[in-house]
């Protein structure tokens, strides 16, 4: 992303930005991809005979999560089951789908099972929980409160967050995450074996080594100006809990609203 290329089109700049990504599947090849990125930069001031300087502004590990507790986890999911979807629910699941050319199949109501990761891994997410899975025993929980088969970091992902879908499905994970802690809680061998596989298992031939070095700091200031225009303006759309039941009703919105079919 240029984050700075000028302020004039007729004009060379003194100055100018760029923001990369540099994303691969394992750490060593990040590291690799992060270098050959530095190279190509200092090689291309030094054919135009400029300088450059580098931030890095932040890293994520791949993800590695911890097959015992993952099996805890499965379990607890299938005895909580999917929550109980209302005929609105599903009304406004199939309307979203088909108003995006998604597959229309409304939301889930049957438990997915637990499936060993893939063999051959083409591409992931951005996340500091990667981090957080190579320094301790980690699972992810992935829980009913969205419907399915939507396009992500997109307008159609926070359609269902004001809805009945997200209340009942964030309920069945938080019911889930009580159980798993309690298990861990009142099993310490559940904590034994966690360990065993993290220290045998997924670290026996890579350990963790952070991106970050010591003088590399938060970029805390990159969204300053955005925040300071738009929070004011989010703060009218704040949930008032005391004068309202749902957020919907404080919107004004009938559940589900959808689109009339076309005759």
């Amino acid at each position: 992303m240029i984050l700075n290329g000028g302020d004039q089109p007729n004009v060379v700049p003194s100055e100018g930005a760029v923001w990369y990504f540099f994303r691969e599947i394992d750490y060593p090849h990040i590291k690799e991809l992060y270098a050959l990125g530095n190279t190509m930069a200092e090689a291309a001031a030094t054919m135009t005979g400029t300088t450059v300087d580098h931030r890095l502004v932040g890293s994520a590990w791949p993800f590695f999560f911890n097959k015992v507790i993952a099996e805890v986890q499965q379990k607890n999911i299938e005895a909580v089951g999917v929550p109980k979807w209302s005929e609105a629910d599903q009304t406004l699941a199939r309307a979203l789908q088909k108003e995006i050319g998604a597959k229309v199949e409304g939301l889930k109501e049957k438990v997915e099972p637990l499936e060993e990761p893939s063999k051959e891994v083409t591409g992931g997410v951005s996340d500091d929980v990667g981090d957080i899975s190579w320094n301790l025993p980690t699972v992810y929980m992935f829980y009913p409160a969205n419907i399915p088969n939507l396009p992500g970091h997109s307008w159609p992902n926070a359609v269902a967050m004001a809805t009945p879908i997200a209340h009942k499905g964030s309920t069945a994970g938080a019911k889930v995450q009580a159980m798993t802690a309690l298990d861990f809680l009142l099993r310490p061998e559940l904590v034994q074996q966690a360990w065993d596989y993290f220290r045998n298992v997924q670290t026996k031939d890579v350990h963790y080594e952070s991106f970050l070095g010591p003088d590399d700091r938060p970029a805390i200031e990159m969204n300053k100006e955005k925040m300071e225009k738009f929070v004011p303006d989010l703060k009218k759309y704040y949930y008032d809990p005391s004068r309202y039941k749902t957020y919907l009703e404080q919107m004004g919105i009938r559940y589900p609203t959808v689109k009339s079919a076309t005759p």
